[in-house]
């Protein structure tokens, strides 16, 4: 019995198949793969001119054969590289151009681009805003939140760029090469993060965070033999997590009151301390001058003591005579001096005064203009 004359399928269940649910016997048949054949030679024949014999059959095998052939060419653009596989294993790599390979089934091209900068953003996700002209930015605290070395939790989003540097590496090494670069970069963002305190994070460690994060995720993914190169490390958002942003602006700004304090004060200890020192070198200098003077007139009296000393042991009464003449000079040359005369007084009984004529006074005085008073002359 041939199948088509079962009228319940191979099981015979009935016109609906083993389970009672298959199509009916009165709905239509599937076409038959011997008329399919049939037609296709007819209109094969129709085409070709002549009759459709050996010479045809051979010249349509040819023309197959060319356009196996000529399928194995194949164009690289600038920023490709072709990546070649001969039964699904790698044996080269052709730069930009018109190439060819072996048709396929025998080998095979793929052409990643080695050029183009990638980007993968970890703590957030950028979209297109349907509602305004731009974008939207979408926090995902579970990869942005992190533990810093102080104990304190920052909430960082960065983005890490990347290129392909060797094509073999990037596609038979790593089966999900995305996936493994986000998985590295956020395991390097959280041990760098994790070996600094907030503060710094906050203010001026962004760069040395950057580097550190990128030569760590260079280092994982030359391990992993992944074949690409991490261009660039960017923090795009280091704040705190928002349930406590505000009590951190609070200590901020208590923070940034206290360095103007210190700054203030150290302003002020900055021109005080070099006005004290300056007074006392000033001070030093003085006392210094001071007993430099004090000594260098001490010997110049001693000196002349010595020398009256000398002069004195030569002729005493004389040296006597001179030193009382010169110590009456310097304690009465500036005093008014009256001259009383003994032998005067009893001779005239006039008191024994005897007027001084202080020529001395004259000379070096100098004589006012006389004034004549209004009235005097008539």
């Amino acid at each position: 019995m041939s199948w088509k004359n079962q009228s319940g399928g191979p099981w015979g269940n009935g016109p609906r198949g083993p389970w009672g649910s298959g199509p009916s016997s009165s709905g239509p048949t599937p076409p038959d793969l011997e008329d399919l054949i049939r037609r296709s030679q007819d209109r094969l024949r129709s085409i070709m001119p002549g009759s459709f014999g050996t010479n045809g059959i051979i010249l349509v095998i040819a023309l197959v054969v060319a356009g196996w052939f000529l399928s194995g060419f194949y164009r690289v653009l600038p920023d490709e590289q072709g990546v070649v596989l001969r039964f699904g294993k790698f044996v080269g790599i052709t730069q930009p151009g018109l190439n060819y390979h072996w048709p396929y089934p025998i080998e095979t091209v793929l052409t990643p681009k080695v050029t183009f900068v990638n980007r993968i953003d970890i703590g957030m996700r950028v979209s297109e805003d349907t509602r305004r002209t731009g974008t939207r930015m979408t926090d995902v605290a579970e990869e942005s939140l992190m533990l810093t070395g102080d104990e304190n939790i920052v909430d960082v989003d960065f983005s890490v760029f990347w290129v392909i540097n060797n094509a073999e590496e990037y596609l038979f090494n790593v089966q999900n090469p995305e996936g493994t670069i986000k998985a590295v970069a956020e395991s390097a963002m959280r041990e760098v993060i994790g070996r600094t305190n907030i503060q710094p994070i906050l203010t001026g460690a962004r760069q040395g965070i950057e580097t550190g994060v990128q030569e760590l995720m260079q280092q994982v993914l030359n391990s992993y033999k992944a074949g690409v190169q991490i261009t660039q490390v960017q923090m795009q958002k280091v704040d705190p997590p928002s349930q406590v942003i505000d009590a951190f602006r609070d200590v901020q700004a208590a923070r940034a009151d206290a360095e103007r304090s210190q700054n203030e004060a150290q302003t002020y200890a900055n021109r005080v301390l070099p006005e004290a020192r300056g007074e006392a070198s000033r001070i030093e200098n003085a006392a210094q001058a001071y007993r430099e003077r004090t000594v260098v007139e001490a010997r110049g009296q001693a000196a002349r003591f010595l020398k009256v000393f000398d002069e004195y042991q030569k002729a005493k009464e004389v040296t006597r005579q001179r030193m009382y003449l010169e110590t009456m000079e310097r304690v009465l040359g500036s005093v008014d001096k009256v001259l009383i005369d003994p032998s005067a007084s009893r001779q005239s009984g006039g008191g024994g005064v005897v007027p001084v004529l202080p020529l001395a006074d004259q000379f070096r005085r100098t004589p006012a203009p006389a004034t004549q008073p209004q009235g005097a002359a008539r």
